[in-house]
């Protein structure tokens, strides 16, 4: 029999806790046999001690079993795969890849989060498209998932319920950066759909959680290894958020280009980079591609086909929206009452983006929120922005804000030239991937 204080000082002490010990911690965030002070103490204790290797699977089977557990045998007869980003500006990715790889034969159940400061939710992007369900109930979650490939919803109260409360005492605590803490965190809650295997897309820069490639490599690492060690094959891809990725930034404005994207009227160059080289992954890590190679080529089938865009607008339909939203898109999303130019002040070459402040901009248009009760509106954001090396002159549009007033816009216009940088000499450009952990 443990008491909470007798493990919290476990971990204080810089030992191993058993897997007894994480259990009982565990199921004490559930029932709350554990105090928030006792909580809070022991998420401190493993921020400032970490955790092997062992510790860290035994913590993200705890949590991810400490609600329902999707169980697909039976009942698809296909590799189940998904992808988790750690987060960014602009980063609509889920909801194109999605589409692509369940087009090449394979199944992903996707549970998507909610923006929160500055970085974009996919659960909020969805909610801008009319009637769209992001809460259906789990029998029909798994109905569309089997029916057409692939589902996106939000988050339930029925995954990894203890991830939920650890959450909210790390976010008042000052450990939510601990990797051992946000490895448990994203892997409960993904590890609880079910999966076959999983990739990882790591942002790191200045729009990102890790703004170092050592810390970025150490969190791709613990999420691979901590992974494979629950028996999910996992890999991930360290990618750059030292730039908004691709050319809007907000929620409707982002299922735009998602439709553009996926209909083929405009793929951005990094964007569609980030895109493919996750899809050919993913198609690896399931089987369905021998190689990186097949993987890109059956992905770019899957779009160049129409299939991507046939399954994205099925699963809009199977989940509340219109049956031709990609006939219709234009017509149905919200679009802002202000729309005004935001033009270069000097001439050279845009070399610096302050990432992080421009989705802060985004959320001050009242497009996200700084906390989880703030409602969102869906309509504003950036969009047509210019990619960093761009050459551009005095007046040229470097990028457009949607806002609901005019000194909505004209707040937003001077924080978004405040973070882009204008040199007379261009810089070396980050490159899109860095590297893949596997």
């Amino acid at each position: 029999m443990y008491i909470p204080q007798d493990i919290i000082r476990t971990k204080r002490d810089n030992n191993t806790m058993s897997s007894a010990q994480i259990n009982h911690f565990v199921d004490g965030l559930v029932t709350g046999k554990f105090t928030d002070a006792q909580v809070g103490a022991m998420a401190m204790a493993i921020f400032q001690r970490g955790m092997v290797n062992e510790e860290k699977v035994a913590f993200t089977l705890a949590m991810m079993n400490s609600g329902t557990v999707l169980n697909w045998q039976d009942f698809i007869d296909g590799p189940i795969v998904d992808k988790h980003s750690t987060g960014g500006v602009g980063d609509k990715v889920s909801l194109m890849l999605a589409p692509i790889v369940a087009a090449c034969g394979a199944f992903v159940p996707m549970i998507s989060g909610r923006g929160l400061g500055h970085t974009g939710g996919t659960s909020d992007k969805l909610e801008a498209i009319p009637n769209f369900n992001i809460h259906p109930s789990l029998d029909h979650f798994k109905n569309t998932v089997k029916k057409i490939g692939t589902a996106i919803i939000s988050q339930t109260d029925d995954l990894a319920p203890a991830d939920k409360r650890l959450y909210s005492i790390r976010d008042v605590t000052s450990t939510v950066e601990s990797i051992p803490l946000i490895t448990a965190s994203i892997l409960s809650k993904k590890l609880a759909t079910g999966l076959d295997s999983l990739v990882m897309d790591v942002k790191i820069g200045n729009g990102a959680m890790m703004t170092s490639l050592v810390d970025a490599k150490a969190l791709a690492r613990s999420i691979v290894d901590v992974a494979n060690g629950a028996s999910v094959a996992t890999t991930a891809l360290i990618t750059d958020m030292n730039q908004v990725l691709g050319k809007t930034a907000g929620n409707a404005v982002e299922i735009v280009e998602t439709v553009d994207y996926l209909t083929g009227k405009c793929r951005e160059p990094r964007l569609h980079q980030v895109v493919m080289a996750l899809a050919a992954q993913m198609l690896v890590s399931s089987k369905v591609a021998k190689d990186q190679q097949q993987g890109r080529d059956l992905a770019q089938i899957a779009l160049d086909s129409g299939k991507a865009a046939e399954i994205f607008e099925q699963m809009i339909s199977e989940l509340g929206g219109s049956n031709n939203f990609l006939s219709t898109y234009e017509q149905e999303l919200c679009t802002a009452n202000v729309v005004k130019d935001i033009c270069a002040t000097s001439a050279g070459f845009i070399t610096c983006v302050q990432t992080r402040d421009i989705g802060m901009s985004v959320v001050a248009l009242g497009g996200g929120r700084l906390d989880h009760h703030q409602s969102v509106d869906h309509s504003v954001g950036f969009t047509d922005i210019l990619p960093k090396g761009t050459q551009v002159n005095i007046g040229d549009v470097i990028a457009k804000v949607h806002a609901k007033s005019a000194d909505d816009a004209q707040r937003a216009i001077k924080q978004y030239l405040t973070a882009t940088e204008i040199s007379a000499e261009i810089v070396e450009i980050e490159p899109v991937i860095y590297e893949i952990v596997d």
